[in-house]
Order: structure tokens, then sequence, then C-alpha cells
């Protein structure tokens, strides 16, 4: 099986300032349901969290200069989460993923380099 990490891309205010209890319950709701589609479609989820606000995040930034406070990227888009799945069809991934992307976030999906792969290069 190939491991991927499925990434939620998004706008964090959406989720935690601007809708209702009513409409983050739902959303919520959705997250369920995607595990539980991929559990019944076969895929292993190995692993995974949802983050805190991207205003919470500390960066060390390239060359490892000085440590400050909130995101590397200056973007109301940033990566609110993730899963790690294992999965031998990457295309029905993709399709479990639709159920996240149909919230309003964008989802990208990457092959996780495995150890052979790290040894070969």
């Amino acid at each position: 099986m190939k491991e991927y990490v499925v990434l939620i891309i998004g706008d964090a205010d959406r989720w935690w300032i601007t809708m209702t209890d009513e409409e983050r319950k739902a959303g919520y709701a959705v997250y369920g349901r995607f595990g539980e589609e991929l559990a019944k479609r076969g895929h292993q989820v190995t692993g995974g969290a949802e983050l805190h606000r991207p205003t919470t995040a500390k960066t060390v930034r390239a060359g490892g200069g000085p440590v400050t406070d909130g995101p590397f990227a200056e973007s109301a888009e940033q990566v609110g989460g993730f899963y790690q799945v294992k999965t031998e069809n990457l295309d029905d991934l993709l399709e479990c993923c639709r159920l996240l992307a149909e919230l309003g976030d964008v989802i990208e999906v990457r092959p996780v380099v495995t150890d052979e792969e790290r040894a070969a290069s």
C-alpha cells in the first residue's frame, strides 16, 4: 500500500469566526462521513489532526533565522488539518476527498516518501 497525506487548505477564520455553531457542526459531520467512507472503501487512516488557527503558529525561517509568530505564508489560506492514509487506490481516495472539498476547502493529496525511496536517492 502507498501512503499519502491529505492536506486540508482553507480559510481558518471561516470555520472559527464566521460560521454559526450549526454550520460548524454540519461541517464536522462531513469530516465524520469522510472517515467512515475511507474505512468502508478499504483505505487505512494512519494519522492526522485538526490544527489550531494559524495565529497560534511559530515559524523558524529558512537558514535557521529567528523564530517568529504566525505562519510562514502571508495568505488567507493555510493548512488547517491533515489525514495520513494508506491505500492501494489513489483514484478512489481522491473521490472520497471530494466530500471535504464540497465544504469549500482545497484538498491536496501528496505521496509520502518511503524509506526505500529515501535510500535510493
